[in-house]
């Protein structure tokens, strides 16, 4: 018997994201010893943190479990018209398998910047052939007479362009943070869950419309295949992600932003239901501030010192927490402070119209400045 379209079925979505986090686990043993067996290790530099050689290649078990989830969920009668209603499931599982292909690959033969670059590309290829690309998106000027922004009409083109560009930069976010144990994967939850829980919100206002529902369960099986991972990556970790996992949570946190906001009709929505809907957006923004930022000062740095953007260094923003006298845990914990905050406060604003929220937020951001800051309020105290 089909499910009835207004429902809403949080108990399946539950279901998908615990058995990629299953998956992922039961796997990632046998993921790391292979790794181990073939070579793919990675041996201590200059710039790295740890210092005892550390199988690489974890990302293969986080997109095993992925996988996994995605063939229950197309066997559960509530979850398969989703993707009869649409192929974005589809396109998003082919394309993480390739670039987490890709990333093995270099996990094991230290591929050129170039070369992944190219790979990134294809794959943001893969999710344009397979639909997943934006057609409209608001912007906050332009507006006429009392309306507030207006929508920009993208032609297939310019929206296949927008979609290679915000996968290649979430891709490159993600793999730039990956430098403590368990900091990208811990990202990559946060990111998903928030992400998950608004398509959860936008699944409820349509109703539990069929073509809303890919968002959902690509946030879903990413955020369990973290949950997953985690374990073995923690500190001290027993397997790195590498880049076969890096970049395959920012290619799927880009499907999955691109699925929940980039094929609305805005023009048939208010200027502030249209900004609620690309919250998806604002939610992974929100996470990737740190990565990004960190990203961009990283460029501008290296390109001032007269290097290739993307030669490596050791002073991200993790270093730098390292440095003022944070544990390599506690520093990880702070950016998951920072990262929860600003995702889960993107998504209360969207679904809770309330000014308590703002307020709330405030509190918890200046919770997170007051305790980043205590190693160095603690140095300045014993020095004075």
């Amino acid at each position: 018997m089909p499910p009835v379209q207004g429902l809403l079925p949080i108990r399946e979505y539950l279901l998908v994201a615990l058995t990629a986090t299953a998956v992922t686990y039961l796997l990632t043993g046998v993921v790391r010893r292979v790794a181990i067996r073939i070579g793919a290790i990675a041996n201590p530099r200059a710039r790295d943190v740890h210092v005892t050689p550390i199988p690489r290649m974890g990302g293969v078990g986080i997109y095993l479990g992925v996988a996994a989830a995605m063939g229950l969920a197309h066997q559960l009668p509530a979850l398969s018209h989703g993707f009869d209603a649409s192929l974005d499931s589809v396109g998003v599982l082919l394309a993480a398998g390739v670039i987490s292909l890709i990333g093995a690959l270099d996990d094991r033969f230290e591929l050129d910047a170039w070369t992944k670059l190219a790979g990134q590309v294809m794959c943001a290829g893969i999710l344009v052939l397979f639909g997943v690309q934006w057609v409209s998106f608001w912007v906050p000027w332009g507006g006429t007479g009392d309306s507030f922004g207006s929508v920009l009409v993208l032609d297939k083109n310019q929206g296949a362009l927008l979609t290679v560009v915000m996968v290649v930069v979430m891709v490159n976010a993600m793999n730039f943070v990956d430098g403590l144990d368990g900091l990208a994967g811990g990202l990559g939850f946060i990111a998903a869950t928030a992400t998950c829980a608004f398509s959860l919100g936008l699944l409820d206002s349509t109703g539990g419309d069929f073509g809303t529902y890919p968002p959902a369960l690509i946030a879903a099986t990413l955020a369990g295949a973290c949950l997953g991972f985690l374990p073995y990556n923690f500190q001290p970790a027993k397997i790195f992600m590498g880049d076969s996992g890096s970049m395959m949570i920012g290619l799927m946190l880009a499907g999955a932003t691109t699925s929940a906001s980039g094929r609305v009709s805005y023009t048939r929505f208010s200027a502030s239901d249209a900004l609620a809907l690309l919250s998806p957006l604002v939610v992974v923004v929100a996470v990737l501030f740190v990565p990004v930022l960190d990203l961009v000062m990283a460029v501008i740095r290296r390109t001032r010192r007269g290097e290739s953007p993307f030669a490596a260094d050791k002073m991200h923003l993790h270093h730098r927490l390292l440095e003022i006298g944070h544990s390599q845990r506690r520093a990880v914990l702070l950016i998951y402070l920072w990262a929860g905050i600003l995702a889960f406060g993107a998504v209360s604003v969207t679904l809770f119209d309330d000014t308590a929220v703002f307020w709330v937020i405030g509190a918890g951001l200046v919770a997170a400045v007051l305790v980043s800051l205590v190693p160095r309020l603690r140095a300045r105290h014993r020095a004075g």
